[in-house]
């Protein structure tokens, strides 16, 4: 198959990345790589949803990995995965005798080992420079979902539903496959009673996720609702005011730099440096941009508040609100040289068992069985924008009956993907960021 005919296969049918910003994946495949990289690292506490995806269809994924590599004329493809992911492991070792240039690469249980470029790393040896991507050292990284939802392109079913993991205070944690569209809400009910009384909720991982509702609207990029008492510290950070985070940095950040000892793009070296950043910051000196600038370069995997600082504090929160005006300013950044990898980054890699002992989520690391078959639902909102780039462009209006599958709205302007329904129904509201079709 030609790339380009792959890539309008993967726009058509609105494949992209199945986690984090949801990056077109057709835009991803480039021949400049030659080294093709499966995500099943599950990067977060408590997230299970890739490796068990890989487990119950490691035939398909394994087909399409195969296509992807003959596409652009990558030489090597590695499925890696963590030592611990033994189910996963022997659920693809018998295939890996029929596919010549796939082989398994086990990495150490530690966090965040799924950071494409933490992972490039960890797999290739090749060092990505900061400001850049994989395949500026010849690496393309897909996840698990992403690879699986591309086999399903190529046959003919665009990516209509999803894969998310329920957590924590849930009577059954498990990791349901649903129409996108519904809300948190809903599929809540899945994993049976919630066991707090007063229940928050984070979308997405512990480390990375936000506050989010039951209001929430499940998009092609939601890995995991986790629901946790209002109490607990990962609620309380995240309602935290970016100015009192600063002003409990001016008081009381001890510049033991642990948050930089341990930061995991520093120790590839990367010029991030977290305690000079709080230093800087806390102290309002402004005749030294570089800390603000490097603030660019942090990946945000929330190790330094999260585990590293021993006074509480938040350098990743205050990080993120630096790097959130500096792009408004129009400030990208920029690209560096390859650098130095710090010769103790082994010793000072986090233990995920440990991790999540710290934040206080080892009760809940449980298993989370896997339902691909769950009730009907009634309605979907199916945003517009659910992934990077231009939002997609409605081809229906208010009143027309669709059927599971159909093209409900196409890719607009430039970096875009295809929408499709997830459910047979009648569209009743089609507005500017949303299309809303219920059942009949």
């Amino acid at each position: 198959m030609k790339l380009t005919d792959l890539q309008g296969i993967l726009k058509e049918n609105g494949i992209v990345g199945a986690g984090g910003a949801g990056f077109p994946t057709y835009a991803k495949l480039n021949e400049k790589a030659d080294t093709i990289i499966l995500n099943c690292a599950e990067c977060e506490p408590l997230l299970k949803l890739h490796r068990q995806v890989l487990e119950t269809h490691p035939r398909e994924i394994f087909e399409a990995l195969e296509l992807i590599s003959k596409t652009v004329n990558a030489k090597k493809v590695y499925v890696a995965l963590k030592k611990s992911y033994v189910d996963a492991a022997n659920a693809v070792k018998p295939f890996l005798e029929f596919f010549d240039n796939i082989e398994i690469c086990l990495l150490d249980d530690v966090y965040p080992a799924g950071d494409e470029v933490i992972l490039t790393y960890e797999v290739t040896g090749r060092i990505v420079p900061p400001g850049d991507i994989p395949l500026s050292v010849g690496v393309t990284v897909l996840n698990v979902e992403t690879v699986y939802n591309l086999y399903r392109a190529i046959n003919g079913r665009p990516v209509t539903r999803k894969y998310v993991t329920i957590a924590g205070e849930v009577e059954k944690p498990v990791t349901v496959r649903v129409p996108i569209g519904v809300t948190v809400g809903e599929i809540l009910e899945l994993a049976g009673e919630i066991t707090t009384d007063d229940p928050a909720f984070i979308i997405g991982g512990p480390m990375m996720g936000s506050i989010g509702s039951k209001a929430n609207i499940v998009t092609k990029t939601t890995n995991a609702v986790l629901v946790l008492p209002s109490s607990h510290s990962l609620i309380r950070r995240r309602q935290s005011k970016t100015f009192i985070d600063m002003k409990r940095a001016m008081a009381a950040c001890c510049q033991c730099s642990y948050c930089t000892s341990l930061c995991s793009r520093n120790l590839l070296g990367h010029p991030i440096n977290p305690s000079e950043f709080m230093r800087v910051a806390s102290n309002g000196i402004t005749n030294d941009a570089a800390p603000y600038l490097d603030a660019m370069y942090c990946s945000g995997c929330g190790l330094c508040e999260q585990y590293s600082c021993v006074q509480n504090l938040s350098p990743r929160m205050l990080l993120a609100a630096c790097k959130q005006e500096l792009r408004k300013a129009g400030i990208k950044p920029a690209s560096k040289e390859a650098p130095v990898v710090n010769p103790n980054r082994a010793l000072r890699q986090v233990p995920m068992s440990r991790l999540t002992s710290r934040i206080g989520l080892k009760k809940y690391n449980k298993a989370a069985p896997i339902i691909e078959a769950v009730p009907n639902f009634k309605k979907v909102t199916v945003l517009l924008s659910q992934h990077v780039g231009a939002p997609s462009v409605p081809v229906v209006e208010k009143g027309d009956v669709v059927k599971e599958k159909q093209l409900i709205a196409t890719a607009g302007e430039g970096l875009s993907v295809a929408l499709h329904s997830p459910i047979n129904g009648k569209v009743i509201a089609v507005g500017k960021t949303a299309i809303i079709i219920e059942k009949q």
